[in-house]
């Protein structure tokens, strides 16, 4: 059964998949399982050459590429940035790999007995990766799992699917890697044989989804790595210069149209510097421009799923409804596609939609408060804990205040850094993902378990030495 795709900036239905088989998915894990020893064999040097191979022809490509992604989501320069990280992301999973090494010729407790500890990586690791940054977020666990030794499959969003077909092309032509790495397009029920089918899973998507993801790997006895919802919130304290917070939080929340997980979705400012930062904020904030009708002039793009569109604009009325104010934007503007632009928002109660759910577009509700107790009360106050941000005169007085807040990846005196530090390693806390950071050193380290060779260098112990008779009880 085909299934159609939207052009998120025309609006229109002008491509198809062909959503692959769970009988079909088996298959491609099992020529997969038969690929990887060869591949994990090769080491890292040999992986790292076909990696590198990888990203050059990425780059060589990049202009197919580049048309599939920007019809895939509506946006020309986030689609072209999305392909340029990827030679560097292979390089950094390079480098981790360099530093690993394993630990031998140790002794403990026994010192008799010596032991070394390697890694042996999962055999196959499923991948299933969200619309929102579809090349970036497919690659992120793919790249370490395979540089780990990992054989992986992919099973893009069904939403925006068109970018796999010219890196499909690209993994064809390298010998190696094309035997070990393969992008299966499909939808839930493609997603869900993978899970049946791999030793590990990474998901990042919607709370829940992960969940039954989570599930469906725990009744399999495999290990799953999910990067789920955020409601992030920013705490603007009295001293913070007020003009680089509002500059900062309007990039942070509305950037790719709030389509980000580390996207800013609540602000909160202390009382007395609240109507200056509100005003800048608003001013700035309506001179954001859209990508329509010509998807190379403006600074915001379409929200890609049309789904997430109704979710948007539900939020609003309700708020609306309920007495809050919209200072900027708060209609969903119909260009082909659908736009919203940046909406400012303020009069909130906590019963509102916008405060409790995640939004996944570019809505900015300010809240005033009082004391600091009280905005990092308001900022724990949610299911969410994925990330956050704290503005002050110095970056210690935003370190003492972000220590307080329950999410993995703290932002100082800027927002979304997350996005752009993958060498910090941090863990969502709450529903925001469960699983070893997919940052740092352990991004990589998802990937292996650890094995022990213990080596007896003395005589070994007879059964008679466990005689009852030898048993001293005084």
């Amino acid at each position: 059964m085909s299934l159609p795709v939207r052009n998120p900036h025309t609006g229109e239905t002008d491509y198809h998949i062909n959503p692959v088989s769970a009988e079909n998915v088996a298959a491609a894990c099992k020529k997969l399982r038969a690929a990887q020893p060869a591949w994990e064999t090769a080491g890292f040097k040999g992986r790292a050459a076909k990696l590198r191979e990888f990203g050059q022809q990425v780059i060589k490509h990049k202009t197919e590429i580049h048309a599939a992604l920007t019809d895939d989501t509506g946006r020309a320069y986030i689609s072209a940035m999305e392909i340029d990280g990827i030679p560097g992301a292979v390089e950094r999973w390079i480098k981790c790999a360099d530093e690993l090494g394993e630990d031998t010729g140790r002794s403990g407790a026994m010192p008799f007995i010596e032991y070394s500890v390697g890694y042996r990586p999962y055999q196959l690791v499923g991948v299933i990766s969200p619309w929102n940054f579809p090349l970036t977020l497919s690659f992120i666990d793919a790249l370490p799992a395979l540089m780990a030794g990992a054989a992986v499959i992919i099973k893009p969003s069904e939403v925006t699917p068109r970018f796999a077909a010219p890196i499909r092309k690209i993994i064809e032509g390298i010998e190696g890697l094309r035997d070990v790495l393969c992008i299966a397009d499909g939808d839930g029920g493609t997603g869900a044989a993978l899970v049946d089918n791999v030793d590990m899973v990474c998901f990042t998507g919607s709370v829940a989804t992960g969940r039954k993801v989570g599930e469906q790997a725990a009744h399999n006895f495999i290990p799953s790595c999910l990067e789920l919802g955020g409601k992030d919130p920013a705490i603007v304290l009295e001293s913070a210069d007020i003009d680089r917070a509002s500059t900062s939080l309007l990039r942070a929340s509305v950037l790719n149209t709030g389509q980000a997980c580390q996207s800013i979705e609540r602000i909160y400012v202390a009382r007395p510097v609240y109507d200056d930062f509100l005003e800048k904020l608003v001013q700035k904030a309506k001179a954001v421009t859209i990508n329509a009708p010509d998807i190379h002039k403006g600074q915001i793009g379409p929200i890609i799923f049309e789904k997430q569109a109704a979710i948007i604009e539900g939020q609003i009325e309700d708020a609306r409804t309920k007495g809050a104010t919209i200072h900027t934007g708060g209609t969903i503007e119909k260009h082909g596609g659908n736009w919203c632009r940046p909406t400012v928002i303020t009069g909130l109660t906590d019963d509102m939609k916008i405060m409790r759910e995640e939004t996944f577009g570019p809505l900015l509700p300010v809240i005033p408060f009082d004391t600091v107790d009280e905005a990092v009360t308001m900022a724990n106050d949610s299911e969410y804990g994925l990330s956050a941000a704290v503005y002050a005169a110095t970056a210690d007085e935003a370190i003492k205040v972000g220590r307080q807040i329950e999410a993995g990846g703290i932002s100082i005196n800027d927002g979304s850094l997350t996005g752009m530090m993958h060498e910090a390693e941090k863990n969502s806390f709450k529903l925001s993902g469960m699983g070893p950071s997919r940052m740092g050193t352990s991004g990589f380290l998802r990937f292996f378990r650890r094995q022990s060779m213990m080596v007896n260098t003395a005589d070994v112990a007879p059964i008679s030495m466990f005689d009852e008779a030898n048993a001293n009880t005084a």
